[in-house]
């Protein structure tokens, strides 16, 4: 009887809404409804792949996705590691509560700040730069440092939030096997190498084969409030271009078409990913 609630809103919000997918294979008519719309097949997804816009939006995408990948999923394990080395409890809950809180401002904050910042009259970051005897940087207008900046926002905003999974890890590890270490003569850095790292080991892993799940559903909310014509080279990806096409166009079948698309190309990385680390690892989602 508990359980039934949440059962009922899964259904409701989660699984009804689901034969919506339909909709990418029929020509879609809001009067005609989901169901008396006329079937078109695969007609939309080979509209998107011989269209001049899937190259760029599937490589940006990656791109992006790589990038967090590289630079971004090792921040907070990092993080944790140099958190759970300090022994002053007192800075290291100091330490904690700062690197949260950027986890809780609103997207739509963060990206004025970053506008703000980043402004080529009145940006802080040129103020100084023209301080300096330089010339302002278009930041947000130069194709080339978007990536960048999207990367080292997202760090900012998760890098902190997302230690929490690794420091509750990190408690789990018996505290018997640093104290053998030490009497083995170990240093701080061996301890980290042998102990601390393998111990992390099978949540890195489920971590890692989340985002692999994810690798192409890049925020879209950031990048939209972010970015412009002028950048779509570099900014614009996936979810943006069905935002595009289905809110601002109306095209509704073909964007859920695409939508759909990148879902079973996401599912199918988690799955084949998560077979390689069961097989190498012996660590697996399921």
């Amino acid at each position: 009887l508990m359980l039934l609630p949440m059962i009922v809103i899964f259904f409701l919000f989660s699984y009804k809404p689901m034969t919506g997918l339909l909709i990418a294979f029929k020509d879609y008519s809001p009067f005609k409804g989901v169901w008396a719309s006329e079937w078109v097949g695969l007609e939309y997804f080979k509209e998107f792949f011989a269209g001049a816009f899937a190259g760029r939006v599937i490589k940006n995408t990656l791109t992006i996705s790589i990038s967090l990948l590289v630079f971004g999923f090792p921040a907070p394990i990092l993080l944790a590691l140099l958190l759970n080395e300090i022994r002053n409890e007192k800075f290291k809950k100091i330490v904690q509560t700062v690197s949260y809180i950027p986890h809780f401002i609103s997207i739509v904050v963060v990206c004025s700040m970053v506008t703000s910042f980043l402004s080529p009259t009145s940006g802080l970051v040129n103020v100084v730069l023209r301080k300096l005897g330089l010339d302002s940087i278009y930041f947000l207008s130069n194709p080339g440092m978007f990536v960048p900046i999207y990367v080292l926002i997202d760090i900012w905003r998760g890098m902190g939030y997302n230690s929490i999974v690794y420091l509750a890890a990190l408690t789990s590890i018996p505290s018997e096997l640093y104290e053998a270490a030490e009497v083995d003569g170990a240093g701080r850095l061996q301890k980290i190498l042998h102990i601390t790292i393998p111990g992390l080991l099978p949540t890195i892993m489920v971590m890692l084969l989340v985002q692999l799940g994810n690798i192409l559903n890049v925020g879209y909310e950031m990048i939209i409030l972010l970015y412009n014509p002028s950048i779509y080279e570099t900014a614009d990806i996936i979810n943006t271009y069905v935002y595009r096409t289905g809110i601002m166009e109306g095209r509704y079948d073909y964007a859920t078409a695409i939508g759909l698309l990148n879902s079973v190309v996401s599912l199918i990385l988690v799955v084949a990913a998560n077979r390689i680390s069961k097989r190498i690892t012996e660590t697996s989602l399921w």
